[in-house]
């Protein structure tokens, strides 16, 4: 019951957060919404993911893990519901809002799970059950392309019925949640590790690093992607949408395979090295423009593996804080996000106004430059991973 909730968590996680890709456009249209309004509105979206990951540890410790994980889905039930209803945009701003309130609890309730739970294989277990995220990353874009035309009794879905139908899905692991029994709630409060020393440690400042660098650019790609090949190359939606399903059958094999590698090299060595190898094949498939469009697929291999690899090094050099670690890493990974996507639309923005105002060359390279703020964001990710592993090496550290 509890690999059942973790996984079926998962795949909702995966739904909510990337059938907003083939969404945005529309949402776009709708709205009349530039670039810089997107990337404003994905922001606040992200706040609310981070005003939930700063207040979910403390409701953790106070109602158990049990039921902050019914209470997260059923908050991605209810957004659901608004959003359906949402003809203005300030109750649909709120309505997204309220869903990455959901998403933020149940990000670290999930985490505190298998942190839990996986006591041995950590990288492979965590990598496998961050790959049920994959897994419904991959079809995401599709179905969430196919809802949206969905009609029923001569009413079409559009994207408001395909944000309904996809978060009511979460019924399904809160009947598992309900059903299970979860481990950890009766550790006492003298035998974790008080968060005043988690603050001094460098390394816990690293992971931060490390993983906001990493989530940024892994979320960015669903919130951009589609966006970016239909207004740089003109593709149509279906296309595009199955170039982000490419990028999430890549992250999701990746999560499935990599992780005994991930056990075997050490958490350390891994986030340098995938990290490093999403961040060329971003920077590639900018440079090379519509022919090496395929390398915006092939990122996903190094990306996919950060957040899991570096939740079990949390865990392992955690054991008894790893919920106040995981809390804090997340929360300011958070906070990133917030200034991530913002930074992307004004990059885009920004540059596009270098260039003759609505000119197809002014877009195409604001929308380079901004894809290209993702591939930075590996590849700092990548540099700090150095950085951590010289710090563990001089200490004889290395996890």
């Amino acid at each position: 019951m509890q690999l059942a909730t973790i996984f079926l968590g998962f795949v909702v996680f995966g739904f909510s957060e990337n059938i907003k890709g083939p969404a945005i456009p529309r949402i776009q249209l709708d709205f009349l919404l530039n670039e810089s309004q997107i990337g404003t509105l994905l922001s606040l979206n992200a706040l609310g993911y981070l005003i939930a990951c700063s207040f979910t540890a403390f409701l953790t410790r106070k109602w158990g893990i049990k039921r902050v994980t019914v209470a997260a889905f059923t908050v991605m039930i209810i957004s659901g519901v608004f959003i359906f209803f949402s003809n203005l945009y300030s109750l649909f701003s709120a309505s997204y809002f309220l869903m990455y309130i959901g998403n933020g609890m149940l990000e670290i309730g999930l985490a505190i799970l298998g942190a839990r739970i996986f006591v041995k294989n950590t990288g492979m277990m965590m990598n496998l059950t961050h790959g049920f995220y994959g897994l419904s990353s991959t079809v995401a874009p599709l179905i969430a392309s196919g809802l949206m035309r969905v009609t029923i009794n001569g009413y079409t879905l559009d994207w408001r019925g395909m944000y309904l139908v996809m978060l009511s899905l979460s019924i399904l692991p809160i009947i598992f949640a309900l059903l299970s029994r979860f481990p950890g709630d009766d550790i006492k409060q003298e035998e974790r590790v008080p968060f005043r020393i988690l603050l001094k440690d460098p390394v816990l400042w690293l992971m931060v690093l490390i993983l906001s660098f990493g989530v940024v650019s892994e979320l960015a790609v669903g919130g951009w992607l589609v966006n970016f090949l239909e207004k740089s190359y003109k593709w149509d939606a279906v296309t595009a949408s199955g170039m982000l399903s490419a990028f999430f059958v890549c992250f999701t094999l990746a999560r499935l395979l990599l992780g005994p590698v991930t056990d075997k090299i050490g958490f350390t060595l891994s986030l340098t090295i995938f990290s490093g190898f999403s961040a060329v094949c971003t920077f590639a498939a900018i440079l090379g423009e519509e022919a090496w469009a395929f390398l915006f697929a092939a990122s996903g291999i190094g990306i996919a593996m950060i957040y899991p690899t570096v939740m079990a090094f949390i865990s392992k050099r955690y054991p008894n804080g790893s919920d106040t670690a995981i809390t804090f890493t997340v929360t300011l990974m958070g906070l990133f996000s917030v200034i991530g996507n913002y930074l992307i639309g004004g990059v885009i923005e920004g540059v596009k106004s270098l260039f003759k105002a609505d000119s197809q060359l002014a877009l195409l390279r604001g929308l380079q430059a901004g894809y290209g703020f993702i591939g930075l964001c590996a590849a700092l990710c990548s540099v700090t991973g150095i950085i951590l592993y010289v710090y563990l090496h001089k200490r004889q550290e290395v996890i």
